[in-house]
């Protein structure tokens, strides 16, 4: 049996979407790290239905590196869906996710997996210490953004650690059983518990191509992340309604005692301001409690999030 079909220590599964321009520079890259960590190893590219030169690119560089891995999905699927379809098909004992733009540098995987070994941890975080690459915007962002799940959602991520990690075989395994659609995996990983280190290292510019991350998908994770942790926005909605259910009450005695003292009451002005506050708080309430309802709707259709198109793993091993 060729030695890259025997199960492999190290498994480095990498998203990516129409990424042509850095595939070339990402393999010269990778594979000297990759051979000379003196163990065995795959990497397991995983192509989330990129409609330029990607698949080509790869097959390409699979007739020379037997221990590239393709894994297509059928259609784009997302960058959490892509790392997921990578985690269920790796076969390492230790699984490192790392994306396609070197932005993360691929050098860091040697001194993951020492740690790993020598400290018996499960996870090993990839933490940019130096972010001074990225925009003032970007760095101001990732900080609120990190500050607000540890205080909505009580889980203790790592600050500046995105989705450049090591994990042992137990946690992927553990990770691979969760039944849990839309997956945020910087905090399902945080949220398992297992003992964990950090490795530090300086975030680089993006090596070609462009982001694959734009405002809107930011945006997206961000509300996938608030509603898969936490349960404060459903608190939120239940407070806000106590209050304006207060306030109304409040309108309602004033009404009343201003009633019995002859008073006027107020103007048409007041009730539209306060029959349109009423109904914001309602309508925000509505949509907090919509994208939780959503989330169970999608749960209960179970639907896969990827669907796999090829394996080249699978392709080599059925082949006569």
């Amino acid at each position: 049996m060729p030695a890259h079909h025997t199960a492999p220590t190290l498994s480095i599964v990498i998203p990516m979407f129409n990424e042509e321009a850095v595939l070339p520079l990402l393999v010269e890259r990778l594979r000297p790290i990759a051979d000379g960590l003196d163990t065995a190893y795959e990497v397991v590219a995983v192509d989330d239905g990129s409609s330029d030169a990607t698949a080509v690119i790869l097959e390409r560089e699979r007739r020379t590196w037997p221990q590239l891995r393709i894994v297509r999905l059928r259609a784009n699927s997302g960058h959490q869906a892509a790392i997921s379809a990578g985690l269920a098909r790796a076969r390492g004992d230790y699984i490192v996710t790392l994306d396609a733009d070197l932005q993360d540098p691929p050098e860091v995987i040697a001194e993951m997996l020492r740690l790993a070994r020598e400290d018996g941890v499960d996870v090993v975080y990839g933490v940019r210490n130096d972010r001074s690459t990225d925009t003032a915007f970007k760095r101001g962002t990732a900080r609120l953004f990190y500050k607000t799940m540890r205080r909505l959602g009580n889980i203790h991520a790592p600050e500046d650690a995105g989705d450049f990690r090591l994990m042992s075989r137990a946690t992927v395994d553990a990770i691979n059983t969760l039944p849990e659609h839309n997956r945020v995996l910087r905090f399902v990983v945080p949220a398992l518990g297992f003992p964990s280190a950090t490795v530090g290292y300086m975030r680089e510019v993006r090596a070609a191509g462009t982001t694959k991350y734009p405002l809107a998908k930011m945006i997206r994770l961000s509300v996938d992340s608030v509603t898969g942790f936490s349960l404060a926005p459903l608190r939120f909605a239940t407070w806000l309604g106590l209050l304006g259910g207060l306030a109304a009450l409040g309108v309602l005695l004033y009404a009343v005692i201003a009633r019995f003292l002859g008073h006027a009451l107020p103007g048409w002005t007041s009730t539209v301001v306060i029959v349109a506050a009423v109904g914001a708080v309602q309508l925000l309430a509505l949509g907090i409690l919509g994208e939780y309802v959503g989330r169970m709707y999608s749960a209960m259709q179970s639907r896969p999030t990827y669907f796999i198109a090829h394996d080249s793993l699978s392709s080599e091993e059925t082949a006569p």
